[in-house]
């Protein structure tokens, strides 16, 4: 338990760089979609973007992220008898584990020009992590249930 709160810190550390990730990459999808008619270069460079901050900046924040609380939850498994506010926040970061690889789905989707989403549906959709970011962070420290 010594070293618990070094991986706390880099538990939520990690957590803020996959949040980023996952706010941002929606973002780049918007901007390809409405300017995949503009020609390639721009797209070119978004889709460069996309790549980089969901492999070399998304990735590794989800499995640190993951990692660490799973380590934290080993060395104090008495969370799991604190009260249902961490199968909440769980449940929601389950959600936000599969949000995370929808958006490495649309990414391909998007480099092989077979996305029918909308720009709109991105703006919308770019929603999502922060209603499950609401949900962790209520859970966590504030633990209502």
């Amino acid at each position: 338990m010594a070293y618990y709160n070094w991986i706390l810190a880099f538990h939520v550390m990690s957590f803020i760089s996959w949040m980023a990730m996952l706010f941002y990459q929606p973002r780049l999808y918007v901007y390809h979609r409405e300017n995949e008619k503009n020609g390639t270069c721009f797209t070119d460079v978004i889709e460069l973007q996309e790549k980089k901050l969901y492999h070399f900046i998304g990735v590794p924040a989800m499995w640190a992220t993951l990692i660490s609380g799973l380590l934290m939850i080993y060395l104090n498994p008495s969370l799991f008898e604190s009260g249902i506010w961490l199968y909440i926040k769980l449940t929601a970061v389950v959600l936000m584990i599969a949000y995370h690889y929808s958006l490495g789905y649309f990414k391909e989707k998007l480099k092989a020009h077979k996305c029918s989403k909308s720009g709109k549906f991105f703006r919308v959709y770019n929603e999502v992590p922060t209603i499950l970011m609401i949900i962790i962070v209520i859970m966590v420290v504030i633990k209502p249930i």
